[in-house]
């Protein structure tokens, strides 16, 4: 039974545990820049996750590994500044911090140094683990990420739903619960079946979010060109659009090149 909504002006780690804990579900949205990320956090969502994903829907490419360290934190640096309540959560990008937990600690001493983010977040559970040690070790928050991890797309070899087989759906429970033993704040959970989320959920008190892990979560996350509909060729069960902005862009860039072509624009109005 959830309790009564409490009022938070600023969003921390702390804030999102006691969230789970009252059973007030967490919102998650990515932003890449200043303008959208002042938007989605006047809009009063919870925590706002600079992703890699930018290496998809701000750079083209895809994949999120090309994305570098050096464009991660221009994209941080400019949603930190819009950002006045919610948590600021940096995605490290492919290859910053796999190899070495000394290198993934100066990964993420860059990003809180040099953007101000207020914490990171790493994809895989016992591989990186001392990695994430070494992190948290340093004061960093860390968030985890489990289940379809987009970095490592070329070892799937698919997009497709993960955790279906028993093996592998073990291992993501006692990945998940390493990642709180740890000290992790919260982990996502991306495309599993819904029962297992749930489970997940369940069994560890940090938050977990998900991104088509179903409704029995702490919170959900989406790509917000995705939920806003700029994108209109990815089209997942787990999304639902709440605008058509590609269309409605469209038109109105359309009407745009139009009025300008028969000098409609500017009018009489609309000069010095």
């Amino acid at each position: 039974m959830s309790v009564a909504k409490k009022d938070y002006k600023r969003i921390t780690t702390k804030s999102l545990i006691e969230m789970k804990s009252n059973g007030e579900k967490i919102s998650m949205l990515t932003a890449y820049d200043y303008t959208m990320a002042k938007i989605v956090d006047t809009a009063g969502v919870d925590v706002i996750l600079v992703g890699d994903s930018a290496s998809n829907v701000m750079a083209g490419h895809e994949t999120t590994l090309p994305i570098t360290l050096d464009q991660m934190i221009y994209h941080a640096s400019s949603v930190v500044r819009a950002v006045e309540r919610g948590l600021v959560v940096v995605d490290l990008p492919f290859g910053s911090y796999q190899s070495d937990p000394k290198e993934a600690l100066r990964s993420a001493i860059r990003i809180m140094k040099e953007s101000g983010g207020h914490a990171v977040k790493l994809e895989g559970g016992k591989e990186i683990k001392e990695s994430i040690k070494k992190i948290l070790n340093a004061g960093i928050p860390v968030m985890g990420h489990l289940g379809l991890t987009p970095q490592s797309i070329y070892k799937f070899g698919t997009y497709s739903v993960r955790a279906k087989e028993e093996q592998e759906a073990e291992k993501l429970i006692e990945d998940a619960k390493m990642l709180e033993k740890v000290g992790c704040f919260g982990v996502v959970l991306e495309k599993i079946p819904a029962d297992l989320a749930e489970k997940v959920a369940k069994s560890i008190s940090i938050p977990v979010i998900g991104i088509g892990a179903g409704g029995g979560v702490d919170g959900q996350v989406l790509v917000i060109h995705d939920m806003l509909g700029m994108n209109n060729e990815f089209s997942p069960r787990f999304l639902r659009r709440y605008l058509n902005l590609y269309e409605e862009m469209t038109k109105a860039i359309g009407q745009y090149a139009a009025d300008v072509k028969s000098s409609d624009f500017p009018n009489a109005g609309e000069q010095y």
